[in-house]
């Protein structure tokens, strides 16, 4: 089931973003194969496998590409796939005979994702790399921080899965869009940095307009504003406030009992500290719980800030089914939600199991053939 039923995708085993956009697409419904390494190599990977949830809904063989009866299975597979994507530098795959225009030749309507930090060409394009180093480069960490403290480190989604995985994703259903329409496929370089830069579009726009700061935390949305925030409660739990339009701002202090006057003109960054410590001053006087109950719900732009063990447990987000348990583990569900095509649940990541794993893609002599040669 899923909007991407029938679409065929190989995975070169990597970790982050490929892995990633691979669950991306077999959570839509494409048939995805992982081509998982014989040799014992670490991925980052948490154990045991039932946890790397980045491996889930999706079915893998283990091979050593050092082999060319290996690669040759490969081969065949890309000839009879939608998609491939690896995330391996520049040039590996290209050694291991498994290179865009090897893959092309066997199949001309292949489309080739490549996902790597800084992308198939340039200076650094050789140099090893993480999520840290990406969005380093692209002016986005140091645009993350509250003023006067160091540029903060945002997990890895902004880089690896914002910037890389989704952005790999997109490209390649594009470019498979415009396979079935040209009958040609193409490579997909998709760079951290390029997407990274990509989703700083409207912050350059604002910098270019002379309507963001470079000081960190001092602008609207980076906790410079005392209406965009987050807030500690009377017993050490946080809240987040939003309120940026007029009247959303006027209701977050009426309904917490707030005079305007206190405030001051909310535009006024002049009143911007005075305000910040009235609204300090106020969430400490009650719990989490009681502002819950008299903000939730209403156009104050206002939610609690949950922990990962709490936020599977919020009314909204259980009657939406945005978590959903496999195999004991709880996991974000798909997204997004389809009306018609609705994606199966996620099944749980799994070992290599090379009969189950090629059975949509050859017969079983041929299955039986490859284990006798020593290839699977």
């Amino acid at each position: 089931m899923g909007p991407l039923k029938g679409m065929k995708i190989v995975e070169l085993a990597g970790i982050g973003p490929g892995p990633m956009c691979a669950m991306l697409l077999a959570d839509m419904g494409a048939t995805v194969l992982r081509i998982d390494r014989k040799e014992p190599v670490d991925l980052g990977n948490p154990r045991p496998l039932k946890y790397n949830l980045l491996l889930r809904n999706r079915k893998s063989i283990a091979l050593d590409l050092k082999q060319r009866a290996a690669v040759e299975l490969v081969l065949k597979l890309v000839a009879d796939a939608d998609g491939l994507i690896e995330g391996f530098r520049p040039g590996v795959v290209e050694r291991l005979g498994l290179g865009p225009d090897v893959c092309l030749a066997r199949n001309p309507r292949l489309v080739y994702g490549r996902m790597t930090g800084w992308g198939q060409s340039g200076a650094l394009a050789s140099a090893a790399g993480h999520d840290l180093n990406y969005i380093a480069l692209t002016g986005a960490l140091h645009a993350i921080g509250r003023e006067g403290e160091p540029p903060t480190p945002p997990l890895n989604l902004l880089g690896d899965y914002a910037g890389g995985s989704l952005y790999l994703a997109m490209g390649m259903l594009a470019a498979v869009i415009e396979a079935r329409q040209s009958g040609k496929g193409q490579v997909v370089d998709a760079a951290i940095v390029d997407g990274t830069a990509s989703l700083m579009t409207s912050v350059y726009g604002l910098y270019a307009a002379g309507l963001v700061s470079l000081e960190r935390g001092t602008n609207t949305s980076d906790s410079g504003a005392y209406f965009y925030d987050v807030y500690e409660c009377a017993d050490g739990e946080w809240v987040s406030v939003a309120s940026i339009e007029g009247r959303f701002h006027a209701e977050l202090l009426r309904l917490m009992g707030i005079a305007p006057e206190d405030i001051g003109e909310q535009r006024d960054r002049k009143n911007w500290g005075r305000a910040r410590a009235v609204l300090a001053r106020t969430f400490e006087t009650r719990s989490r719980a009681h502002w819950c109950k008299l903000l939730e719900g209403t156009d104050s732009c206002f939610a609690p800030v949950l922990s990962m063990a709490e936020a599977p447990q919020h009314e909204h987000l259980r009657a939406r089914d945005t978590f959903v348990e496999v195999d004991g583990v709880v996991q974000p569900a798909p997204a997004p939600r389809f009306s018609r095509s609705v994606p199966e649940k996620p099944t749980a990541p799994a070992a290599p199991d090379p009969e189950g794993a090629l059975a949509t893609w050859m017969t079983q002599d041929a299955i039986a053939k490859l284990k006798a040669d020593g290839v699977l």
